[in-house]
């Protein structure tokens, strides 16, 4: 097996757009990536309102998108692709975090997988391998389904750096969680790191070549994936190896890869590299070695991560886990949002990411529908820091109407309507 090879280098906006381009070959992606068939470009929205960090950053997408566009690829042949959450909006994610800005500037097809995308069950997509599975046979004794339109399809997984307080880190990984599983996903986080290996398994299995762009120019320590504190880190990855990456990405910010239960089930099964011994490290040396010495996502939890804590793995799990998987689940769905988006994001984020949005990077992002990029990057970022509009009140009132999405969408709520209706049906048909 060849060694694994992760890409990393140092950027700046002046110079993001060559640096990805760079980055992609150095990581040979064109030798996993065929330009035949079909590519996914798998966004990641970990939080609906924009935070430094969280979610998918434009330049992270359009570099990826004009180094394709470069090399051959046919932009007819590439989409932007969205699953969703009961507590995250992937339409307002995409425009508060700008991507849909870059797929519509592109032409792009924009996929969400939960509008009109058929989806079949995992015995027929991978056969006989659902019995190496470790842990999704027994989360969903009836089995699940994934979305018909990744077989054979490449995915180009676009994650960020970052923390988050389920896994210690997430990445490349643990984008594939918000792809692969539907609405009921929640029910994997008591083994949140035996399912990521299932889901890389799958992957692997399915998908003509998997692929991984990480962007870390904003990174996030702390209670991720959303209450986080960003800094500044001006780095970029990438990798075929999905579990290299992640190792890589671990070890920038402090955390021994191998330590982390997902990346060393990964590693010891043969699916990836997470021993940065055994990675090949292309591009910035001096990056690579970088050690941010981040805190970690335990030790400055906030009163959701703790309650979650408490629900999964502690004292609460027996009295209330259980209710997560019935009628009674949406509780959970109103509590995260009330906390994260009634409470928090207004209250708070504006104060933990105000250092970072008067960064270049942060600048850029507010100029980002004026700025104009030259071939290496964008010269010109604008004056004036990132403006955060959903704070306060804007946000209180944007967070009523997504819990008002929770009521609506519910998956626990829709199929108790879809047996009463299954039932009116019935009797009506039996008179």
């Amino acid at each position: 097996m060849p060694k694994a090879k992760v890409a990393i280098l140092k950027t700046s906006p002046r110079t993001v757009l060559r640096d990805y381009h760079e980055l992609l070959n150095l990581a040979g992606y064109q030798d996993v990536i065929a330009k035949e068939a079909e590519t996914a470009l798998k966004i990641n929205i970990s939080w609906h309102f924009f935070f430094p960090g969280c979610s998918t950053v434009p330049w992270q997408l359009e570099g990826v998108i004009r180094a394709m566009k470069a090399d051959g690829y046919r932009l007819s042949q590439i989409h932007g692709c969205h699953n969703r959450t009961v507590v995250i909006d992937a339409h307002l994610g995409e425009r508060e975090n700008k991507q849909l800005n870059v797929i519509e500037a592109h032409g792009l097809q924009n996929v969400h997988l939960y509008e009109g995308e058929d989806w079949i069950t995992i015995k027929d997509a991978v056969g006989d391998l659902t019995k190496d599975f470790l842990c999704l046979n027994e989360v969903y004794p009836r089995g699940f389904m994934i979305p018909r339109r990744f077989i054979g399809e490449n995915i180009i997984h676009l994650p960020t750096v970052k923390t988050h307080v389920f896994t210690t880190t997430t990445g490349a990984m643990k984008n594939a969680f918000g792809g692969l599983l539907n609405e009921k996903r929640h029910w994997t986080h008591p083994v949140i790191h035996e399912t990521l290996v299932d889901l890389l398994m799958i992957q692997k299995k399915i998908h003509r070549g998997v692929f991984a762009v990480m962007d870390g120019t904003f990174a996030g320590d702390g209670p991720g994936p959303r209450c986080m504190i960003p800094h500044v880190k001006n780095v970029i990855l990438a990798s075929a190896d999905q579990t290299a990456i992640d190792a890589v990405a671990a070890r920038l910010m402090g955390i021994d890869p191998m330590s982390l239960k997902y990346i060393k089930l990964a590693h010891e099964l043969g699916l990836g590299c997470g021993d940065p011994r055994e990675i090949e490290i292309v591009g910035d040396q001096e990056a690579a070695a970088e050690n941010w010495h981040f805190v970690g996502p335990y030790q400055k939890m906030t009163f959701a991560s703790r309650m979650q804590h408490k629900i999964y793995w502690g004292p609460l799990k027996k009295p209330l886990e259980w209710s997560l998987k019935t009628i009674l689940a949406p509780w959970a769905y109103f509590a995260s949002v009330i906390y994260h988006d009634s409470f928090w994001y207004p209250i708070r984020a504006k104060k933990m990411m105000q250092e970072v949005l008067d960064s270049e990077w942060g600048r850029l992002f507010r100029n980002w529908e004026n700025a104009r990029p030259d071939e290496q990057g964008y010269p010109e970022v604008g004056e004036h820091p990132a403006e955060l509009t959903r704070t306060g009140w804007a946000a209180f009132g944007q967070s009523l109407k997504i819990l008002k999405m929770c009521v609506k969408e519910a998956p626990e709520f829709t199929l108790h309507k879809r047996k009463v209706v299954s039932l009116r049906q019935g009797g009506r048909s039996s008179r």
